[in-house]
């Protein structure tokens, strides 16, 4: 029996570091048709649905494909308002009003532009498994990551046995890279109300110059600029192996 899988874009109106940034150009299109057309053309979705309060996004967001077939609400808009809320919000309304339940959803954020489809079909393959629960896309980062505390000292957030100052003696970090994509079984997710659950959500590793995350002006240059020399920059990497 083939399992329901629904991609959920989320692209509120508002964002105070780039302000209307789901709907701003980039490398020739407004930023959420990236992120739409990725789910589409993955093959995997029987529903791509942009949730979304605002009427301009989602006119934007038919256009290319997608469905839409409601705002969110306002108190599920604002800056404190979280995604798993919304999520969870849709999900109930879809099975209210369209009497539709899906097996699997899968986040897809607008803000990583970098993601690639391969990335969504490599979660897909994992999160068939009658095993796994969640899954979620990771990149390598510095092994020693720091918290600070209340006087601005520095402790370590990732505990490890090693006294050296080599990177090569500790253990590889890693880090959740700007949600590129987050899958989960619908019951599980509904159940623990977040889509990475310790201990039990598996990490696919991504390379880390496709992991930028568009929260500032300078992550949107950059991810420009990583995106326009994505093919010189594969091909480099290539010689590197």
């Amino acid at each position: 029996m083939n399992k329901k899988i629904l991609a959920i874009i989320p692209a509120r109106s508002g964002s105070k570091s780039i302000p209307g940034k789901n709907i701003w150009v980039f490398a020739g299109k407004p930023l959420i048709c990236h992120t739409i057309e990725q789910a589409r053309r993955s093959s995997i979705f029987d529903k791509v649905i942009v949730d979304t309060d605002s009427q301009k996004i989602a006119d934007i967001a038919l256009k290319y494909g997608a469905e839409a077939p409601f705002l969110r609400p306002a108190h599920l808009a604002n800056d404190t308002a979280k995604i798993a809320d919304s999520v969870e919000f849709l999900l109930g309304r879809l099975r209210k009003e369209f009497d539709y339940a899906p097996d699997i959803i899968c986040l897809l954020q607008t803000t990583s532009p970098l993601r690639e489809i391969d990335d969504v079909k490599q979660c897909h393959k994992v999160i068939i498994n009658p095993r796994v629960k969640s899954v979620c896309t990771i990149c390598e980062t510095h092994p020693r990551l720091y918290n600070l505390n209340t006087d601005g000292k520095i402790y370590l957030a990732n505990n490890s046995n090693s006294n050296s100052t080599n990177r090569q003696d500790w253990p590889k970090g890693y880090i959740e890279n700007g949600a590129m994509v987050y899958m989960i079984k619908t019951d599980y997710f509904l159940k623990n109300k977040k889509f990475v659950v310790n201990k039990e959500t598996i990490g696919i590793v991504t390379p880390r110059w496709r992991s930028i995350d568009l929260d500032h002006m300078e992550d949107w240059i950059l991810a420009e600029i990583l995106y326009k020399n994505r093919n010189q920059i594969k091909n480099k990497l290539k010689l590197l192996k």
